[in-house]
């Protein structure tokens, strides 16, 4: 297959991949896409995958079922059911558009033919796998994921890159859902017999902003507050959503420490705290040895120099670095706009990209 005819295949299985919808929540469009995606997988690799479910979330895999070397990336989307009429799949020069093609199947059909033009074989050291609930958290997939990397020396996720630069750090999230609960009182008769609920949720937020720290680059950011019934009541409950990233471990730790040991001001006061560390930081360390060998591949390919860069959202390649595992993230498209209107992934850089991953999994082949 020439470079033309690859770069045609490689479109073509964008646009039959993008247009399958597969928004997180919905289930059955998530099945529908894992299903089209074992299908389209057929016309790239020497052997099938196989559709599993795990805790009632389908998940595609191809290879052993723990590999050496791991292709990790998803098929769900943040895109509702619909999107496709208002952003249909469309080619432009070298730009495709269409809900999902960044973020991240352009990336997923990189990895098939990456597989492919290493001669990859599912009885082999190599592995990939799929989920289907990386938009939300990873929660139904976080069990598969850890098995998954078991025997793991390597992590190459399948996310996009950022202006064509691979993620070798990912800050780590952490979220809290707090419950107050106070004593609901007549707002005019008899106030002072209630424990205002929003009140304790008032102190609670303007302490923890103050526990963001801007030259570590930790941020603490109350995000979603609901409190009271009625207008003349004194609210006996309020919720609140925490939302905290941070590029270490330990600043994730040092947030989480002042959660939990803060003290409600009224004494009759209770509260709650759902929620926690959810995804450790991707820290350089654990990136830097592959990054290296990605810049070697490269350079061997004749391709451009590699750059590298930090960003502040967090994918399941945090989950792999807080394993341990060796994790190089943002190896999928080239493109711009995740989650964003303008979402657009690049032609030229799907064979690109693939080669550089096939020439990564070839460095690990070749020396087993």
């Amino acid at each position: 297959m020439d470079g033309h005819d690859i770069s045609a295949a490689l479109v073509r299985a964008t646009r039959e991949l993008v247009s399958v919808e597969s928004p997180t929540e919905d289930l059955a469009a998530c099945q529908r896409v894992v299903e089209r995606a074992d299908e389209l997988a057929r016309e790239w690799l020497l052997d099938a995958g196989r559709i599993e479910t795990h805790e009632g979330r389908p998940a595609w895999r191809w290879g052993p079922a723990h590999p050496r070397v791991l292709l990790l990336g998803h098929l769900d989307t943040v895109w509702p059911m619909g999107t496709l009429e208002r952003i249909p799949f469309a080619v432009e020069g070298d730009r495709m558009t269409g809900p999902g093609v960044f973020d991240m199947k352009a990336g997923v059909i990189q990895g098939w033919a990456a597989l492919a033009m290493a001669g990859a074989r599912a009885n082999g050291s190599v592995g990939m796998l799929l989920t289907t609930d990386e938009e939300t958290g990873s929660l139904n997939s976080r069990a598969l994921v850890a098995d998954a990397i078991a025997e793991c020396e390597a992590v190459l996720v399948l996310e996009p890159s950022a202006d064509g630069a691979l993620k070798t750090r990912r800050k780590g999230t952490s979220w809290y859902h707090l419950t107050f609960t106070g004593r609901a009182a007549h707002a005019g008769l008899d106030p002072e017999r209630g424990i205002n609920a929003s009140v304790e949720a008032a102190h609670f937020i303007t302490e923890a902003v103050t526990w963001a720290d801007a030259t570590a680059g930790t941020s603490v950011t109350p995000t979603v507050l609901a409190s009271g019934t009625t207008a003349n009541t004194v609210p006996a409950e309020a919720t609140l959503t925490v939302d905290v990233r941070a590029w270490t471990r330990a600043e994730q730790e040092r947030v989480d420490a002042l959660v939990r040991q803060w003290n409600l001001q009224h004494p009759e006061a209770e509260w709650s705290i759902g929620g926690g560390i959810d995804r450790a930081a991707l820290e350089s360390e654990i990136s830097a040895d592959l990054f290296a060998r990605a810049q070697q591949v490269a350079a061997t390919l004749g391709l451009e120099p590699l750059t590298e860069c930090a960003v502040g959202g967090a994918s399941d390649g945090n989950l792999t670095a807080a394993a341990g595992v060796a994790t190089l993230d943002g190896l999928g498209a080239i493109g711009d706009g995740a989650h964003a209107e303008h979402e657009w992934a690049s032609v030229s850089g799907m064979e690109e990209r693939a080669r550089l991953l096939a020439g990564l999994l070839q460095t690990f082949t070749d020396a087993s």
